[in-house]
């Protein structure tokens, strides 16, 4: 499906990035695997090279997506050992500042839309020339908690995951007659670093009901992040051909089924981001 596709990945060292990595290798991918932790990542590279199939290599980029030349530097990896690339996978993220959006330091907001939302465009951009060159290509973007309702005291990280939906939706229209698809994923709530930081951060900070949450999902184990793998999989194969522009989540929708519902998702708001007016909740208001 995805055997000798060349694919970038952000945010790959660990958590979701290092699941989706053994995902794409494990069908044979090429993968250029991009973190700003070198030893996790190096470990990684290691782990897979000594699996692949032959012919088969797992390179690495160590790079900060907070830099002004994060883009420059993953783009510059990968020409040296690529002539094109087939798939973009935009994982990288980071939770920002926790607590009341009036009360966040500024620079840390910055920081969260550089990583979160700012990264993912240019790198898009900086990649659909390779794959326009290729025939072709695929954009996958990970999505997160806030991104289709209210998340008090994350506001950084929800209002960043939101551009990503959106900007998923537009860029998919603009792209679709290069034969490149954009999509994006809600993974489920994960049990990463990223909860880890909203248990340190308390009730006080992350709010009494996001903080019970946390703590329950701690003891309970979170969603399986091979599920949110094998939807990047299928995103990224041609079995998907077709579903563009939505957002898929890889828990609570059937998106092992989705090839058969392409005429419903074309130029549908299936799966996409919506106002909702009075008339869809049965009201009539003037």
């Amino acid at each position: 499906m995805i055997s000798g596709k060349n694919v970038i990945i952000t945010g790959a060292s660990r958590g979701l990035g290092a699941h989706i990595a053994r995902a794409m290798w494990k069908q044979g991918a090429q993968l250029l695997m991009v973190a700003r932790r070198e030893t996790a990542l190096c470990l990684l590279q290691k782990e897979l090279n000594l699996s692949g199939l032959p012919g088969q290599e797992a390179h690495i980029a160590v790079v900060d997506l907070k830099s002004p030349e994060a883009i420059e530097a993953i783009m510059d990896a990968a020409s040296r050992v690529w002539k094109k690339i087939n798939v973009l996978v935009n994982n990288a993220g980071i939770l920002g500042p926790i607590g009341p959006a009036w009360k966040n330091d500024w620079e840390e907001w910055l920081d969260t839309l550089r990583v979160n939302l700012l990264a993912p465009v240019e790198l898009s951009r900086a990649c659909i020339p390779w794959m326009q060159k290729a025939g072709g290509g695929k954009i996958i973007n990970i999505s997160g908690g806030g991104a289709t309702g209210p998340r008090p005291f994350f506001a950084a990280y929800a209002v960043a995951k939101t551009g990503v939906v959106r900007y998923t939706e537009i860029l998919a229209q603009e792209v679709k007659e290069l034969n490149i698809q954009v999509n994006s994923i809600a993974p489920g709530s994960l049990n990463t670093d990223l909860l880890q930081t909203v248990l340190d951060a308390g009730p006080e900070k992350a709010g009494q009901k996001e903080y019970s949450l946390a703590s329950k999902q701690a003891e309970t184990g979170g969603a399986d992040p091979r599920r949110a793998a094998d939807l990047c999989v299928y995103l990224a194969s041609s079995a998907s051909d077709g579903v563009t522009g939505k957002l898929i989540s890889a828990v609570w929708d059937p998106w092992e089924e989705l090839s058969m519902h392409v005429p419903d998702l074309v130029d549908t708001d299936i799966y996409t981001l919506r106002r909702i007016i009075p008339k869809d909740r049965g009201k009539e208001w003037g």
